[in-house]
């Protein structure tokens, strides 16, 4: 099998391109292709038991096993990056790779084959995230996606949600409800819910959109609104803004409120 894990453990120990070339029999273009696929993935060690040098080859070039089918590619990287996009769902993206492949005279994954393909790829992706937070330490929080509707059975008319989502990101454990209004009342009431169904508070709780519950956000200083300060006080919690990724990256203060 080809050496791909010896690859990114030798260049974790910062050897040379020269040197690992050397050291696995390979040319140094392909440890450098291996080396920049795994970069670009977020493959980094320490790497996991599970991931093995077939695992490995599974993950940096997903398309190998799809080769012999002879049917039309699936770009994997494509799809993940547009997954990342509003509105844009698998079912749109295999209507697109049917086109393309049309287009191309080639034959098509049907949608449930399509779909298998890319889970497993993002799983394997996912398998790569390293998550620097301890479970259950930090909440992110933000108002989600676009705005949707319902309609008023009195009247017909279509009256805005808003939909508010908190996770966890270790687990991935979320909350998700809708609400017609995006006011602090609702934010607060928002938050308060989340805490119940997840049955606890986290130490750090992090807005993405910090406009609802702050008065004043400057590189040195975050000044919560008197309401939200309050319940976040109550739930001995501090925010922390999306962009900081640690508490000493605000060194002289973000900080909130003095527990």
């Amino acid at each position: 099998m080809f050496p791909y894990r010896q690859m990114l453990e030798l260049y974790d120990e910062e050897r040379s391109l020269r040197n690992i070339a050397a050291m696995t029999r390979h040319s140094r273009q392909k440890v450098t292709e291996v080396i920049r696929l795994a970069e670009k993935r977020g493959l980094k060690c320490p790497l996991d038991e599970e991931m093995t040098d077939s695992w490995i080859e599974d993950f940096l070039y997903p398309e190998k096993k799809l080769e012999a089918s002879g049917r039309q590619m699936i770009d994997f990287d494509y799809l993940h990056k547009e997954l990342a996009k509003p509105h844009v769902t698998l079912t749109l993206l295999h209507e697109e790779y049917v086109r393309k492949s049309e287009e191309q005279e080639k034959i098509p994954y049907a949608y449930r084959t399509f779909t298998e393909h890319y889970h497993n790829f993002a799983q394997k992706y996912k398998a790569t995230l390293r998550i620097k937070r301890k479970p259950g330490e930090l909440l992110e929080v933000d108002w989600a996606g676009s705005t949707l509707f319902i309609i008023d059975p009195d009247t017909g008319e279509k009256v805005k949600v808003y939909v508010f989502v908190a996770t966890l990101p270790c687990s991935l454990l979320s909350y998700v409800e809708g609400s017609l209004s995006m006011d602090l009342a609702s934010w607060i009431k928002l938050h308060q819910h989340t805490f119940e169904y997840m049955g606890g508070s986290t130490q750090i709780i992090v807005p993405d959109n910090l406009k609802t519950g702050v008065t004043k956000h400057t590189r040195k200083e975050l000044v919560l609104n008197k309401t939200y300060e309050e319940m976040v006080r109550h739930y001995h919690s501090v925010v922390m803004p999306a962009r900081v990724r640690s508490p000493k990256d605000y060194s002289e203060v973000f900080i909130i409120p003095n527990i």
